[in-house]
């Protein structure tokens, strides 16, 4: 394996000085978090023009969709988690049982130590501040790997970082595929993944090695249902902007449709007129539409508009990185659009003709990380919520789980494990050190030898 011996130097440097840190104490103080949650918020705010020329030069966001979905994100977590982390620390008092009579239980969180956080490219500054929002808050020391395929704002980060924070305490490594792999060679107390299934398997297969706890937040083929009583026009307004923002490149974006087969003409039509609305009759030229992040992901996607029948869009532009908005009908499961997630703004469309079939078909695969129903369906509504596994999700919306930062974020089986966002993202960065404080003058004789004529008195106290 080719390593780089000045990549590894500097990994190292940066560890051994953050250890240290962490050592001292300073992270631990409550006063220091908050401080420096304030700091981030100010580094975020003094540099938006930045950040949102760095989103524009590398997925081509507009400069909403860039606040919307990345800055104004970032800054509602970190007003969030500074409103109430003064609660979240204080140590958590639970029940004792009665044959620890005379002592008290409480939960107390502490942070890890020296937390490693692996961001991607389709949300680079979201993706890569909110688990720093929540790995600083716990307390943790912080080294981040943003993605080398979002250049631009990964440089940002960098810049930001570099400016606003002693590397001692947060740092930022840029770097290749090679510079990912030092990393993990190295020990760390947490890491934090977000990406794809197969390198998240890399990631945790690394951290095995040295029996670190992680975090993966990854992706799959999240469906979304259109179910005989839906709200067609609503459903078609929602589904058509949570599937192509950012180009479809969102890992929560619906990744196929499942429409009953009564509604599929009216709710492709619908969505049809609502990609006019949006984007215009060329999307091209829409200031609001992105572009495929580089011809590695271009050429993955563009294979995909082989098969089956394109119902509005399918144009694409290589140099450009353009795909259009693209619906695409007479797909199978067969198919290689139903084979990986997409993500890209391709959206195939299935049918189907009772809510039995649609369990049955999403429980034959893998956990998907998001899932959406539209309809008016009490009952129907409750059946998916308890019959399907999945990550999260809404009825009647798409993404809109995601922005809550009361609803734990994360996935389940091969869409990830772990959670994230307000409070769930504090826990995930804290260990829960467990005490039970025991009063000095009292001692139960339950507890000790001989015990004769005591077995009948713990089996009533123990039922």
């Amino acid at each position: 394996m080719d390593v780089n011996i000045d990549s590894v130097t500097a990994i190292q440097n940066i560890l051994a000085d953050q250890r240290q840190f962490f050592n001292s104490g300073r992270t631990k103080d409550l006063d220091f978090r908050l401080e420096n949650l304030s700091r981030l918020k100010k580094a975020i705010i003094q540099n938006e023009a930045g950040i949102l020329e760095a989103l524009k030069n590398d997925l081509h966001k507009s400069a909403y969709e860039g606040y919307l979905t990345e800055i104004g994100l970032a800054l509602e977590e970190i007003r969030f988690v500074s409103r109430h982390l003064r609660s979240w620390v204080k140590p958590r008092k639970v029940r004792t049982p009665f044959i620890l009579w005379f002592g008290s239980s409480a939960i107390h969180s502490e942070p890890y130590g020296i937390s490693l956080i692996f961001s991607p490219w389709n949300y680079p500054v979201q993706l890569t501040i909110l688990p720093l929002i929540g790995s600083m808050a716990a307390g943790n020391c912080t080294i981040i790997k943003p993605s080398e395929y979002a250049p631009h704002t990964s440089a940002m980060i960098s810049e930001i970082i570099e400016r606003h924070f002693d590397r001692h305490y947060v740092a930022v490594i840029e770097g290749d595929v090679q510079v990912s792999k030092d990393l993990l060679n190295e020990r760390f107390d947490y890491i934090f993944f977000t990406g794809g299934e197969k390198v998240g398997k890399i990631v945790m297969s690394a951290a095995a090695k040295n029996l670190t706890p992680v975090t993966l937040e990854l992706g799959g083929k999240s469906p979304c249902i259109v179910d005989q009583d839906a709200n067609i026009d609503l459903a078609a307004r929602r589904i058509a902007s949570g599937k192509f923002i950012n180009a479809g490149q969102t890992c929560t974006a619906p990744d196929y449709l499942l429409v009953h087969q009564s509604n599929k003409p009216q709710l492709l039509d619908q969505i049809k007129g609502y990609l006019r609305k949006f984007y215009g009759e060329n999307p091209r030229k829409s200031p609001d539409y992105g572009r495929i992040i580089n011809k590695l992901q271009f050429d993955r996607l563009a294979a995909l508009l082989d098969k089956g029948d394109i119902v509005v869009g399918g144009q694409s532009d290589r140099d450009d990185l353009y795909i259009a908005p693209t619906l695409l009908g007479h797909v199978s499961w067969n198919d290689p659009v139903m084979q990986d997630e997409i993500f890209g703004p391709i959206l195939p469309v299935l049918e189907f003709k009772d809510l039995s079939e649609v369990v049955s078909t999403i429980n034959s695969r893998p956990k998907p990380l998001a899932l959406y129903f539209f309809s008016n369906q009490h009952n129907n509504c409750q059946r998916i919520i308890k019959e399907v596994s999945f990550g999260g999700g809404c009825i009647n919306d798409t993404l809109a789980h995601f922005i809550n930062p009361n609803l734990p974020f994360g996935g389940t089986g091969n869409s990830g494990m772990g959670c994230y966002h307000g409070k769930a993202g504090f826990d995930n960065f804290s260990h829960q050190k467990s005490i039970f404080k025991k009063w000095f003058n009292f001692d139960t004789p339950l507890r000790f030898p001989p015990y004769k004529k005591k077995l009948s008195f713990l089996k009533k106290i123990m039922r």
